[in-house]
């Protein structure tokens, strides 16, 4: 009887310690609706804009401090918006949705996953104030990419910001890039791509 009231104090010893932990803990969903990426292409001879959805999202906070997260996204959602004559927009949707750039019939989602986050000192006021780093998946390739955020904490939902670049010829979209054809002329296309996010999260 003494044994079994020792192990009870003891589990109940461990619960209480780590009971902090838990209750601070929590999950905060991404709000699809709410939330936007908007992708920038850039050529030689100019570029093109749109946008892309998130499929899901999630993160975890614990005493306002980002422990992970991680995000999917459609690729078959990609949309443009700069092009207005009908013919021209599909086309080039078509095009981006092709083998020769996301190929998203074999590869429909990309996907990001938080690895470290990081608060940038003395950050000036609506300017990024965070670090994240983490491995981001498109066309089956993983690689390690980091940039910064701007990141505000409510009660009950976190507003997140960012706008960076990602390098494609890393994950193998190889078409009109300076980085394995030669003489591509007008028709270069830049290796990096901007992403903007404007993010809504919002507690489970």
């Amino acid at each position: 009887m003494n044994k079994i009231n020792f192990f009870g104090r003891k589990y109940l010893f461990v619960l209480i310690l780590f009971l902090p932990l838990i209750a601070f803990s929590q999950n905060y969903n991404l709000n699809l609706t709410k939330s936007k990426i908007k992708w920038t292409g850039k050529k030689i001879l100019g570029s093109h804009w749109g946008y892309v959805n998130f499929k899901s999202g999630q993160i975890q906070v614990s005493s306002d401090k980002i422990t992970g997260g991680s995000f999917e996204v459609d690729m078959n959602t990609i949309q443009n918006v700069d092009l207005k004559d009908q013919s021209l927009n599909q086309k080039l949707v078509g095009h981006l949705k092709s083998d020769d750039f996301f190929g998203v019939q074999t590869y429909p989602t990309a996907q990001f996953v938080i690895t470290h986050v990081t608060q940038i000192k003395d950050a000036k006021a609506n300017q990024p104030n965070y670090a994240i780093t983490g491995k981001m998946t498109i066309k089956g390739k993983t690689q390690t990419i980091a940039f910064p955020a701007w990141i505000k904490f409510d009660k009950n939902t976190i507003r997140a910001k960012a706008n960076f670049d990602i390098d494609r010829s890393k994950f193998d979209i190889k078409y009109g890039s300076g980085s394995f054809f030669d003489n591509l002329g007008d028709n270069l296309i830049y290796d990096n791509f901007t992403l903007e996010l404007d993010l809504e999260f919002n507690r489970m």
